[in-house]
């Protein structure tokens, strides 16, 4: 038998070579409708949404407990075709055609286009990422309703990237530290060291300029190391969930004994990183600066400062006509709980195609 609905995709255009959007940018995209056959549509329509989901399991015992929570920052629907009597979508937008008529709900047979377009939140939300357990999402979805008949859906993911928030408190003061610490067992004598950055925030690419003041008052000679790392952390039911992951690990000359000596480290930060984000109840991404004595046989004195990683200022450029566009395509299926999809694959974006450090485990919860 003929299925009436062939195919339903949601594509968008994108404005920049990096395929990613920020605050207040608009979003041009369209729903495409293939039909074999004549079809009364009762509902077709598009929406805009942000969210965050976080997930994972423990064994407590015998039992399994599951910490599950999310958190939802915007919703925006549009209408091509709508019921009368559908209440349950109260003040969404009605869109109309080219010709400024309302769309008709007999569609013929064919390929049928519906243009859409949603302005992104001017506030600043939480950046796309994608982690352990949990992950940031904003999505296009699309639902053609039938009566008597299960509903079509399709997606497509947009990559948000938020422009840098300047306003967190102490981003561009110096930061200082100082450790002192006296040398025990196999070494004698004792060790004081300071630390000193230009700032707490750093962008993308950029280089983070750390300068060590050493007295190295012991019996041995001390290698000054340098280390960057992320924290992740999932939050659901009272419980974190925490993951680390080293980005950067360098250490220096030798400091020999009875020596007093300032180094200057310019650490890279990656280009590829994953963005900090300070601003989600349920998961958050920091970095850590860690400057370190390599003491033989004891404990190591360190200094640890908070980094925040800014992302780069989007540049407002235009995509050419011919830019693609991008999207999943959806399709029937009479029993399907959810959506179905095929994507298109687009050109990665460089030295950034993954959001996540680290693989997902195998609890990663799936996105709904």
């Amino acid at each position: 038998m003929l299925q009436t609905i062939k195919n339903i995709s949601v594509t968008y255009d994108a404005i920049n070579p990096s395929n990613t959007f920020t605050n207040g940018d608009l979003l041009h995209g369209r729903v495409t409708v293939e039909l074999a056959k004549d079809a009364k549509i009762d509902t077709l329509f598009i929406k805009f949404k942000g969210k965050a989901n976080v997930r994972w399991s423990e064994r407590h015992g015998k039992r399994t407990v599951v910490y599950h929570d999310k958190e939802k920052y915007y919703k925006s629907e549009q209408f091509f075709i709508r019921e009368h009597k559908d209440n349950d979508h109260f003040g969404a937008v009605l869109l109309k055609n080219e010709a400024g008529q309302p769309y008709c709900d007999v569609v013929a047979p064919g390929t049928h286009v519906y243009p859409f377009t949603f302005q992104l939140p001017q506030q600043n939300l939480p950046a796309s990422f994608q982690g352990a357990w949990g992950y940031v999402s904003y999505f296009l979805e699309a639902k053609l309703s039938r009566s008597m008949r299960l509903s079509s859906k399709a997606k497509a993911e947009i990559r948000y990237i938020p422009m840098p928030d300047m306003t967190i408190p102490d981003l561009m003061t110096p930061q200082y530290g100082t450790k002192d610490k006296a040398m025990k067992v196999f070494t004698s004598g004792n060790v004081s060291f300071t630390i000193h950055t230009e700032r707490m925030g750093y962008y993308l690419g950029e280089g983070i300029k750390v300068v060590a003041e050493v007295q190295n008052n012991s019996s041995r000679a001390l290698k000054p190391k340098y280390s960057l790392y992320a924290k992740y952390s999932f939050f659901a039911r009272h419980k974190r969930r925490l993951h680390t992951n080293e980005i950067i690990k360098e250490e220096g000359e030798p400091i020999a004994p009875s020596t007093n000596q300032t180094i200057t480290k310019v650490l890279t930060i990656p280009p590829s990183l994953d963005m900090s984000i300070l601003n989600c109840r349920i998961l958050k991404v920091e970095y850590r600066l860690r400057v370190y004595l390599d003491v033989p046989y004891a404990s190591d004195p360190e200094i640890k400062f908070p980094i925040v990683i800014l992302p780069l200022p989007q540049a407002k450029e235009q995509a050419a006509p011919s830019a693609p566009a991008i999207g999943f395509a959806g399709y029937w299926n009479p029993g399907e709980a959810g959506w179905n999809s095929t994507p298109y694959t687009a050109p990665p974006p460089p030295a950034y195609e993954s959001y996540a450090l680290y693989p997902p485990l195998p609890n990663y919860p799936g996105k709904s």
